[in-house]
C-alpha cells in the first residue's frame, strides 16, 4: 500500500474530514509529478456546501499511439491511468442510477467497450500498481455514455465537475478523441 493511499485510509477510517465544506468552486487539478505520465489530483465540491469529490491517477500519453482498441483493449478491465491504482474519495455515499458507491476511499477501473456498453468500476480493493487489475473486490459496475470528442486528447484526462442542475455531479475521462462520462448524486 503506497504512503499516500495509507495516509487516506487511515484519515477516512478515523472519521476525519477529508476536506472541509466549502462554497461550491469549479474544479481542481494539482499536478503532483512530472514526466512521462505526471499525477494529478481533481475534484470538485458538489452542492451547495456540499462534499467534495476528489480523484488522483496517473496520466498516460498517447504518443502517436491508438489508445482504444490497440493500447487500451476493448472489452478488458484497464487500470484508468498509470502506475498505481487510479482512487476516488467522496465523503458522503454517491448515487449513479440504482448504484451506491459508499462514502471513502475506492479504486476505479474502466471495461472499455466499442460497440457496447463502456463499464466505470468501482472497487474496494485500495493500495494496488493498477495492473493486474484485481476485480474480485468490485462493489458496483456501472454505465459510461461514450461520446467523440471534436479535438484529439494527447493526455488522459479525468474530470470531476459539479452539475448545479441536478445537484450532482459528472465524472468524466477523456483521451484520444473519445470522452466517458458517469452522472452521479449524492445519496442523502
Amino acid at each position: 500500500m503506497s504512503r499516500l493511499t495509507s495516509l487516506l485510509l487511515a484519515v477516512a477510517l478515523a472519521g476525519a474530514p477529508l476536506f472541509a465544506a466549502a462554497p461550491a468552486a469549479p474544479a481542481a487539478r494539482v499536478n503532483s509529478s512530472g514526466g512521462n505520465s505526471p499525477h494529478e489530483t481533481t475534484g470538485a465540491v458538489i452542492g451547495r456546501g456540499g462534499p467534495r469529490v476528489t480523484i488522483t491517477y496517473g496520466r498516460p500519453s498517447a504518443k502517436g499511439r491508438k489508445v482504444w482498441g490497440e493500447l487500451v483493449p476493448w472489452n478488458q478491465a484497464w487500470r484508468l491511468g498509470s502506475d498505481e491504482a487510479t482512487t476516488l474519495i467522496t465523503q458522503q455515499p454517491l448515487a449513479i442510477g440504482e448504484a451506491v458507491i459508499p462514502a471513502g476511499i475506492h479504486t476505479l477501473y474502466l471495461v472499455p467497450s466499442e460497440s457496447g456498453v463502456t463499464k466505470l468500476a468501482f472497487s474496494s480493493a485500495l493500495g494496488g500498481w493498477g495492473i493486474p487489475v484485481d476485480t474480485t473486490h468490485d462493489i458496483v459496475r456501472v454505465d459510461a455514455k461514450k461520446d467523440t470528442l471534436p479535438a484529439a486528447v494527447e493526455q488522459l484526462t479525468i474530470a470531476v465537475t459539479a452539475d448545479a442542475a441536478t445537484g450532482g455531479g459528472v465524472l468524466k475521462i477523456s483521451w484520444e478523441t473519445t470522452q466517458f462520462s458517469v452522472p452521479f448524486t449524492i445519496k442523502k
